[in-house]
């Protein structure tokens, strides 16, 4: 088994993939807005939703940090998925978020974003993460902007422009 830690904001609990989770990821995966900036832009079937929750699974276990099940604390309700990746070709530790079309609007993404940095900055000691964002998804330009990232660049990723933010500790500044 491997140990992923829990995180808990106000409103929310960031937990590991679980079976519990399936269902509502592979209906947040098959859902045609929720992929169109996301890997291919294609929504998936379950079989590969299957595999998505399976590779983020032992994306942990390669690296020791990875994805979330997002879950609201009041009714365990999941949101969607965060948190931390840095697969095969990335440029860079990546934050990213995902959330069930129903569960945008909220704040959740920027909520659970922030509890992500902290532990990327607290727990893992890293220097800088960045986040990917698909020209056209003014939604996570927006995220990306209210949690502190700076534009640094777009650069062509996986066949598309896309726009590159990069977060940095709180106190990278001191000595």
């Amino acid at each position: 088994m491997i140990d992923i830690p829990i995180l808990e904001t106000q409103r929310l609990r960031l937990t590991a993939l679980a079976d519990r989770h399936f269902d509502d990821y592979a209906a947040m995966l098959a859902d045609a807005e929720s992929t169109r900036f996301v890997g291919s832009g294609v929504p998936l079937d379950r079989m590969n939703a299957w595999r998505s929750m399976a590779m983020l699974l032992g994306h942990w276990r390669l690296r020791g940090f990875g994805m979330w099940a997002v879950e609201r604390r009041e009714d365990d309700v999941f949101v969607g998925r965060v948190g931390l990746m840095y697969p095969e070709g990335w440029p860079s530790v990546e934050l990213g978020w995902m959330l069930r079309p129903e569960q945008r609007g909220h704040g959740y993404a920027t909520e659970a974003s922030l509890a992500t940095l902290q532990f990327a900055w607290q727990q893992l000691r890293l220097k800088r993460v960045i986040s990917l964002v698909r020209d056209g998804n003014e939604a996570s330009d927006r995220v990306a902007k209210r949690l502190g990232g700076e534009f640094v660049e777009s650069i062509d990723f996986h066949g598309g422009p896309t726009h590159v933010f990069a977060y940095y500790p709180p106190n990278r500044g001191e000595a």
